[in-house]
């Protein structure tokens, strides 16, 4: 799989996903009547390496731990999807440096190298998965085939399980509906970010989701709204903000909460929709492999992708399952609402984009 170097756009009747991709039927493990693979928790599929579900099973409970990385559990319900795993499986997971950002996934990783306590698997940005790539084992999950191609490394070193819309969510109390990024700079409006955009991944996209114009980034226009924010004295904390730029499914877990924002609202701006997934890899040097693989499993299963769908997340093989009706309907139906293409930076895009923000943001925004 290559990554495309220009901007994708997808039809917003798919939500984030491949139509061709997500027709196709997920592959099967071998029938009953096919003599079983030898055993090898290492191996780059269910069916090359251990035949059944049940054998990989078997083979992660023997191993008993799993280690994860840079996964709060306010994240796309990953606390829930945690405890469930832990649950069904009788697997202990340990979750380490839970507010580690993708490259510090990484580093971790390599502080780790070679001890029980390393990371079996991650949760990256695609472009820190990309970067890495030669780090992680290849797999391909059963449902291999219903994540969409621009979202999957060909070998099965990283792929999509889940993925959002940039939103802007707001106090309806204090800030009528805004109908565009632009219209955040309104005089009494206390915008937040959910970090600095130089070192924290949705921040930066939020600041590229505002950069948008007729469909193409610019970064420059994102950095100067924030700087007139700044100016206005409009930029705050997010315990200030009447206002909070983030990923749909954070901002939707914030009005669903009610904790001091019982009237929250949420909108994703036409024509200024900027979408992103985020990928799960198998650690090559993983302590507890097969526990690693029975975990994309799970992420990838009907039960997993319900479960982010449950957190406002939208997973990544949300079409197929809709067609196949294993989709919970309720919760899908609780998403913000999409209207316009979405667009997804490339990695090169990315990486220029990057550049200006770091390059600028200190002296225009501070």
């Amino acid at each position: 799989m290559t990554i495309r170097a220009c901007v994708v756009t997808i039809s917003s009747a798919a939500i984030l996903l491949s139509a061709a991709s997500a027709c196709s039927k997920p592959s099967s493990p071998s029938s009953s009547d096919k003599p079983l693979p030898p055993l090898n928790p290492r191996a780059d599929s269910l069916e090359s390496g251990f035949g059944t579900m049940d054998r990989l099973v078997e083979a992660a409970k023997k191993e008993g731990a799993l280690t994860v990385v840079g996964l709060p559990g306010g994240w796309v319900g990953y606390k829930e999807i945690i405890a469930r795993f832990s649950d069904k499986y009788g697997i202990k997971v340990t979750s380490i440096v839970p507010e580690a950002s993708s490259k510090q996934e990484i580093d971790t990783a390599a502080r780790l190298k070679g001890t029980k306590q390393a990371p079996d698997v991650f949760d990256l940005t695609l472009e820190v998965a990309v970067a890495n790539a030669k780090l992680f084992a290849p797999y391909r999950v059963t449902g291999w085939a219903d994540i969409p191609d621009d979202v999957k490394e060909q070998r099965g070193r990283w792929f999509a399980a889940y993925g959002g819309y940039m939103s802007i969510g707001y106090d309806p109390r204090k800030v009528p509906a805004p109908a565009s990024y632009g219209a955040l700079a309104r005089p009494g409006t206390v915008v937040a970010l959910p970090g600095d955009p130089r070192r924290v991944a949705s921040a930066f996209d939020a600041v590229m989701a505002a950069s948008l114009g007729k469909g193409l980034p610019d970064a420059a226009r994102g950095v100067n709204l924030f700087a007139r924010l700044k100016k206005g004295g409009m930029l705050g904390r997010p315990d200030q903000a009447t206002a909070m730029v983030d990923w749909d499914f954070m901002n939707a877990a914030r009005a669903a909460s009610g904790r001091g924002a019982a009237a929250w609202r949420v909108t994703i701006p036409n024509n200024e929709v900027l979408a992103s997934y985020y990928m799960q890899a198998v650690s090559a040097d993983a302590p507890h492999p097969a526990a690693a693989r029975l975990w994309e499993e799970f992420l990838l299963s009907d039960e997993g992708q319900n479960l982010f769908l449950k957190a406002f997340a939208r997973p990544a093989r949300i079409e197929a399952m809709e067609m196949r009706d294993t989709l919970d309907g309720g919760a899908a139906a609780r998403l913000p609402a999409v209207s316009g293409d979405p667009v997804v930076l490339s990695v090169p895009e990315q990486d220029r984009a990057k550049s200006y923000v770091a390059a600028n943001w200190a002296r225009m925004v501070g």
